[in-house]
Parts: structure tokens; C-alpha cells; sequence
């Protein structure tokens, strides 16, 4: 028999050995090894991704309490326009 026949005849036979090895582990004679813990009796469940989480409480903001928030976001913002020309200033490139 050839090479190339033994590596075809190998690589047809892979899926199939393969697709088997959970019950081959499970023979008396190969067995499982010593130090593997014990399989639960009851096999795993699915996870619960169709179980929507409960309603959350979508009360906006009191628009006092909206104006303050807006009042802050465009002091901030003041503040940088004013720090940031200083700290991003192009640095001078010397002449060629």
C-alpha cells in the first residue's frame, strides 16, 4: 500500500474515530482516567436567553434636575474650549 493510500485511508478515517470519542471513553477497558472528577448526574441546561430581565424604572429626569445637569455639561465644556488652544498649540516646524 502507498503513502499517499495510508494518508487518504487516515484522514477518511479521522471524522468517523473521531465522532466516537465520547463513547470510547466511556469502555471499561480504556476508561477514564484516575484524577477525573465525576460527571454530574443530571447533564447541563441551556442558558435562559429568552428570559427577559424585569422592567426598568424609566422615569427621566425632573427638568430642575435636567437643567442643572445641561447648566454643568456646558460649563465643562466652556472650560476646555479655553484650556484646550493652550495645551494643543502646533509646535513650530523648523524651515527646510
Amino acid at each position: 500500500m502507498s503513502l499517499a493510500a495510508m494518508l487518504a485511508l487516515g484522514l477518511a478515517a479521522a471524522p468517523v474515530l473521531g465522532g466516537c470519542a465520547s463513547t470510547v471513553a466511556d469502555l471499561p477497558i480504556v476508561g477514564a482516567p484516575a484524577n477525573l472528577p465525576a460527571r454530574p448526574a443530571r447533564p447541563g441546561e441551556y442558558l435562559p436567553i429568552h428570559d427577559m430581565p424585569a422592567a426598568r424604572d424609566t422615569s427621566a429626569l425632573a427638568p430642575s434636575d435636567q437643567a442643572k445637569l445641561e447648566a454643568e455639561l456646558i460649563a465643562a465644556r466652556d472650560r476646555q474650549a479655553v484650556a484646550a488652544p493652550a495645551a494643543i498649540a502646533p509646535a513650530k516646524t523648523p524651515a527646510r
